[in-house]
């Protein structure tokens, strides 16, 4: 064969088929032709045939064919061990079909803000294992996810940005929770803006990372309230805030965050805060039509567990803060 004769046109433009690659391993696997051919039931000419418009269409030569058994050229060891992922991927394709039409998917990746980690991940980790085969869980910055959700890294994102000007996407809401003022136990509580300025003076702040949604919303709020506060720490989790805040500091906090960090409020307590109302809003967030009914039958399996499990918890511990939770239908 003349490896620069003109390659033989195939539909699409593609160099093989499945098939093709089958014959070429078994080839492979046997070492000559006569020995593929039984193997797969068909004529040594067809086997012969098949390789030789694989090398045309390639432009290389696949083995060896001044020895016995036939050796696999550089190239040939390249196309082996392609193909042997591509038919393995391909044989998987009719048992993910078969799993999708009763109701399980193959893959399912989910990112989860740091802040409902702790409440919602052991009721999202068992619904998903009763509809996929596997499940990836990933905690962090609501930023990152989205971005990853866009790229298609991520399959779903539970998260602070519902991504409201990004179209292709369904969204379902969640809850939505009020922020307020957490400080030492031996603070009274501001009745004022400027009563909170005050205290911002002789206290110092403890923030939500400014790469975190939290964080930026909550720098937005006081600087519609015409706060200034000087720059002392930030953390990406409700735990770092509460803990460095402890005794010593105040934060912005929302029921959730401190639902994360174990409802522990020794040394701390929690006051509304003056001003106007600032909430936040924690939406699931898909790719449309591409996991069926499973995002909305996700986000009501997670109402449920956030009314039931977590909201009751919540209230105990900030009574005051308990008619400004809600919970979507």
């Amino acid at each position: 064969m003349n490896p620069n004769s003109a390659p033989i046109p195939t539909p699409y433009g593609l160099p093989f088929d499945l098939h093709a690659l089958e014959v070429f391993l078994a080839v492979c696997e046997s070492g000559n032709m006569a020995s593929a051919a039984r193997q797969l039931g068909v004529t040594q000419p067809a086997v012969s045939q098949m390789i030789a418009d694989i090398e045309a269409r390639t432009g290389t030569v696949l083995f060896d064919r001044r020895i016995r058994p036939l050796g696999v050229t550089a190239a040939g060891s390249v196309l082996r061990q392609c193909a042997s992922a591509l038919l393995a991927d391909a044989r998987q394709i009719t048992p993910l079909l078969r799993e999708v039409i009763a109701g399980r998917l193959p893959l399912v990746r989910v990112g989860t803000v740091e802040s409902l980690s702790r409440a919602l991940t052991q009721a999202m980790a068992a619904f998903l294992a009763d509809r996929t085969e596997q499940s990836v869980f990933l905690s962090g910055l609501t930023a990152s996810h989205a971005a990853a959700l866009l790229t298609r890294q991520l399959d779903l994102v539970l998260g602070v940005d519902d991504l409201e000007d990004v179209e292709g996407l369904e969204r379902f809401p969640l809850l939505e929770e009020p922020y307020f003022l957490l400080c030492p136990d031996s603070e009274n509580p501001p009745d004022s803006v400027p009563d909170l300025a005050t205290m911002l003076k002789r206290l110092p702040m403890v923030r939500f990372s400014a790469r975190s949604r939290t964080g930026a919303d909550v720098e937005r709020h006081l600087r519609r309230l015409r706060l200034d506060i000087p720059f002392r720490q930030e953390f990406d989790s409700p735990y770092g805030v509460i803990n460095a805040a402890r005794g010593k500091a105040i934060a912005l906090m929302t029921p959730f965050c401190l639902y994360e960090a174990g409802l522990d409020l020794t040394g701390l307590r929690c006051h509304a805060l003056p001003g106007p109302r600032f909430t936040r809003r924690l939406t699931l967030v898909a790719r449309k039509r591409e996991l069926g009914r499973l995002p909305a039958e996700l986000a009501q399996s997670m109402h449920k567990t956030l009314r039931t499990d977590c909201l009751p918890r919540i209230i105990e511990a900030l009574p005051a803060f308990a008619d400004q939770i809600v919970i979507a239908p």
